[in-house]
């Protein structure tokens, strides 16, 4: 196997080049590189592990950003390709080494032991890695790493590459934790906006950086640079909505307010915020001039694009060189958790934060908390779902607007169910936690597929004609595939959404959505997709391999909004209460009760359950009559067309069978 510098050195070194000189700066400047009053653990690990997170951040950035770049916009048949992967694989195990080793720096900062091969230091380490959080962080993210190393160097097919760049995406989420904390109130927000940070840091940096390695293996072929090229400028335009949006919400939770700028923090923030807006300038460039004169044909233009290139890297390198020193340095609002506070109340124990004022349903629309993952996941998937929606438009071909305003709803639905008063409330009572489970698991499902965004898709995204898979090529492979298959099969579909709900609430599954972050990710995006795959089995819409006939789709139906009534019926007649260290233990005194506010919540879910539900039985019943009526049309334009020739054929047998009948002898009866 070749290296990356059988490729080009010279990215890589303007990387480090930016890098390193921002990181000593940064440490020097915001006071990262101070020795502690208490206890110095020494110059080795207070600047050997700044310098162990800088090869990190590098690394898994040109890891995430060399999938990226290899997934969508190389063919897999190209010498480029190959090069990319081989880039990816050696960042990887770069990735997993220095993890490694930045692992064994935080342990040594912790616990201060000289290094010594003794069981003492040992079971120090084993004790590190097993029992403390942030131990356990870094030997998730490590192995994650390692297991993407391998991944990526046994195969080149494109599933393989994709499950890479999942597993990569992970490793970032426990990076993301042991940053800073930002305040006991504002914890799930940096701690998102963070790991968003990090991932499209890396599709945006390690884009760009791949990109550059196979440069002159992409100059041999002046239409697939190109066409490289373009695939590459719209991810980095993404990426640098999100990078900002991030960055911004970062520095305001952890700033606090214009005057804290003027401290250390403050200015490296700006210093930092300088170097984004000089690469979203050079990004701009790209897209106004650059791709006009690279498709221009002149020779000229390939030198100016690689000149901005490597002036670029190194801006990133500034910028991820900057981040790392931001994370070693004080910030000015207290990042302390409520929960390591002297007398902290139940609720900021629990949950991190202060208990929220008193409950009533008007807060569901006055109290807000952004949820930056699935805002932008609500902003964005509008966005691109109008510019398909205008595509078609432009070219002639009409698209329902009842369609659009399907998805626009669910979209702002899932907004606001996730930052609103529904998710502000929901973590203190169970009750309105059920109302944004209803709303989430039917209500917004069932938009989507009435929506059929799939089929915008497959006609508005350009189809690739070089081998390369796009948007359009993931989307379908996606739709197509053996697993989707499976669990869109009616018979996986319908217990996975009924059946689940039961697994869910009576199960640790709960406590874990609850009392972590990544849980509640998880819970509601499990409640999105087996909404959707439910509601997909059932409403035609888009294309789907097993749906059933409509007299199944209606059994499916009546049996879901039983088992709802039977889960609510649960819920309103129990005496014990769902989690009751959590919502037992929260110390409210307004509001109802906890096991009251469980059965309230019982109640909803009973009562709001069936009406989606409902809607679905009225969907399925009206396709079925319109399915009856279009093939009775179907019929009646056959026989206009063949001058009732079937019922004619049908008609001659009968005569046929009548005439057989009378020349057939009397036979004689029994005797």
């Amino acid at each position: 196997m070749t290296t990356p510098a059988t490729t080009s050195r010279l990215p890589l070194a303007l990387l480090v080049l930016g890098g390193v000189p921002a990181v000593v700066f940064g440490l020097v400047w915001g006071g990262g590189a101070l020795a502690p009053l208490v206890v110095d653990p020494g110059v080795a690990v207070r600047f050997g592990l700044p310098g162990a997170m800088l090869v990190l951040r590098l690394a898994s950035a040109l890891t995430l950003g060399a999938l990226m770049f290899a997934a969508v916009a190389l063919p897999k048949d190209e010498p480029a390709y190959e090069k990319t992967m081989q880039i990816a694989g050696w960042s990887a195990a770069t990735w997993t080494i220095s993890s490694a080793l930045a692992a064994f720096l935080t342990f040594q900062s912790v616990y201060l032991e000289p290094i010594a091969a003794n069981d003492r230091f040992g079971s120090l380490l084993a004790l590190f890695f097993s029992q403390t959080e942030f131990g356990r962080a870094w030997l998730i993210s490590t192995l994650l790493a390692a297991t993407v190393t391998i991944v990526t160097i046994a195969s080149r097919a494109y599933a393989p590459v994709f499950v890479a760049g999942l597993l990569a995406v992970a490793a970032l989420w426990p990076l993301a934790e042991l940053g800073h904390t930002a305040g006991s109130a504002s914890h799930n927000q940096a701690l998102t906006s963070a790991f968003l940070h990090y991932v499209f840091i890396g599709f945006w940096v390690g884009g760009l950086a791949a990109f550059a390695l196979v440069f002159n293996t992409l100059r041999r072929r002046p239409t697939l640079l190109l066409a490289a090229l373009k695939r590459f400028s719209s991810i980095a335009l993404i990426s640098v909505v999100v990078v900002a949006s991030s960055g911004a919400l970062n520095a305001y939770i952890r700033v606090g307010s214009f005057a804290e700028l003027s401290t250390p923090y403050g200015q490296l923030v700006i210093a930092k915020t300088a170097a984004l807006a000089v690469l979203i300038g050079a990004g701009a460039w790209y897209r106004t001039r650059t791709i006009r004169q690279v498709a221009a044909g002149g020779v000229s233009a390939l030198g100016s694009l690689w000149r901005t290139i490597t002036a670029e890297l190194v801006v990133m390198g500034v910028a991820v060189g900057l981040a790392v020193a931001l994370a070693r340095t004080e910030t000015p609002v207290d990042d302390t958790p409520a929960s390591e506070l002297l007398s902290p109340t139940p609720a900021e124990y629990l949950t991190g934060k202060p208990l929220p004022p008193e409950f009533d349903w008007t807060k569901v629309f006055t109290v807000w908390e952004l949820d930056l993952l699935w805002a932008l996941i609500a902003v964005m998937g509008t966005a691109f779902y109008l510019q398909g929606v205008w595509r078609l438009r432009a070219r002639g071909d009409r698209w329902p607007i009842s369609k659009t305003l399907f998805w626009v709803i669910g979209m702002a639905l899932l907004l606001f169910t996730t930052s609103s008063g529904l998710y502000v409330y929901g973590v203190f009572l169970f009750s309105v936690h059920m109302v944004a489970h209803m709303i989430l698991s039917m209500a917004i499902p069932l938009l989507w597929v009435l929506a059929t965004p799939v089929t915008l898709a497959a006609r508005a995204i350009e189809a690739r004609k070089d081998g390369s898979r796009g948007p359009r090529e993931w989307i379908l492979t996606a739709v197509n595939s053996r697993y989707l298959a499976i669990i869109g099969h009616p018979l996986v579909a319908a217990p996975l959404f009924a059946v689940s709900l039961i697994v869910f609430y009576y199960s640790p599954l709960f406590a874990w959505a609850l009392e972590d972050h990544l849980g509640h990710v998880w819970m509601t995006l499990h409640f999105l997709l087996s909404g959707y795959l439910f509601a997909q089995v059932l409403v035609d819409g888009d294309p789907h391999p097993h749906r059933p006939a409509y007299p199944l789709r209606l059994v499916i139906v009546l049996a879901t909004m039983a088992f709802h009534a039977f889960f609510g019926l649960g819920l309103i007649m129990g005496e014990a209460l769902l989690v009751p260290e959590w919502f037992g233990a929260m110390g409210r005194e307004w509001g109802l009760p906890p096991l009251e506010d469980q059965q309230q919540g019982g109640e909803l879910a009973w009562g709001l359950g069936e009406i989606p539900t409902l809607v679905l039985a009225i969907l399925v019943t009206w396709a079925w009559s319109r399915g009856d009526e279009r093939e009775q049309k179907r019929r009646d334009r056959l026989a206009d067309r063949t001058d009732d020739a079937e019922l004619q054929a049908y008609n001659a047998m009968l005569q046929q069978r009548a005439a057989q009948d009378e020349r057939v002898p009397n036979r004689p009866g029994p005797r």
